[in-house]
């Protein structure tokens, strides 16, 4: 934390001047200013003549530098939205991407009529309190090994309204032999060593669930190797992946009989979720 000598925003500034030179992104800037001082971005051009007082200009000098450290701006404010709904998001928790709204939109498309679905890993809860929320005639299941990270999950489902059955354990273990017409999952899938992890947010974001410590391929093997047993006659599997995993994923799916096989792209043209049907 800087001292308030060496503040990055001196008491008794505007809230004008700083928007217009934020020691930072001049968006992240906007979003930390929103969050420091409870005011919305209308409110921050309508008040951009308001002068800030000495803790309100400590407090958000401790933001940026926050951020100057690379610290993700979700993790500082415990905010972000993914498909239209606000999550709380911690360290505890991978924060959620648009990328992986692809996997919900395949999800929606496959869900049929009061159909049952089953959330491996899920985090936050993001994709299970989506697909919860938007189709509130489905049976929405959801898994983590984390303790911590269910806690997260069942306060989004709660704030956004969804009913969410959370169970934890590994993977299908907590299950017994209940069958689902749709499993998803957005699971570890960065090999170990991978420079990536090293870099930008992903320094920051809970290790086990971004690698598994592997070849990045062992969580999806167990995804694909344990589903037969839990998808119900016609069902179909979801799972996102890395950039370059498409074909061993299918490779994957192949080997373990599952007809349909493909993978689509998201919007930068990657593939980044594969699938398949029994």
């Amino acid at each position: 934390m800087p001292s308030r000598d060496s503040a990055l925003v001196a008491p008794g500034a505007a809230i004008g001047s700083i928007l217009r030179k934020p020691p930072i992104d001049p968006l992240e800037g906007r979003i930390l200013l929103s969050h420091a001082l409870g005011l919305s971005r209308v409110q921050l051009v309508t008040q951009s003549e308001r002068e800030l007082s000495a803790e309100e200009a400590q407090t958000l000098s401790e933001l940026f530098q926050r951020r100057l450290q690379g610290e993700p701006i979700a993790y500082i404010t415990g905010e972000r939205e993914f498909f239209g709904l606000p999550f709380h998001v911690t360290p505890d928790v991978l924060i959620p991407r648009p990328e992986t709204e692809l996997l919900v939109e395949l999800a929606l498309e496959r869900l049929p009529r009061h159909g049952r679905v089953l959330d491996l890993g899920t985090g936050s809860g993001a994709i299970a309190v989506v697909l919860a929320a938007t189709r509130s005639d489905a049976s929405v299941t959801a898994i983590d090994l984390s303790a911590a990270a269910l806690t997260i999950a069942m306060r989004n489902a709660e704030r956004n309204r969804a009913n969410v059955t959370f169970l934890q354990g590994s993977w299908y273990s907590p299950l017994g032999n209940e069958q689902f017409d749709l499993i998803v999952s957005n699971p570890p899938y960065i090999a170990a060593g991978d420079r990536h992890l090293s870099e930008g947010d992903l320094r920051f974001e809970p290790a086990s669930a971004l690698t598994d410590h592997a070849d990045g391929l062992s969580a999806l093997r167990t995804i694909v190797s344990g589903a037969g047993k839990h998808l119900a006659p016609g069902g179909w599997l979801l799972m996102e992946h890395g950039y370059d995993q498409a074909a061993a994923v299918r490779d994957l799916l192949a080997q373990h009989g599952y007809c349909a096989r493909q993978s689509w792209k998201d919007l930068a043209g990657i593939e980044r979720v594969s699938g398949a049907t029994r």
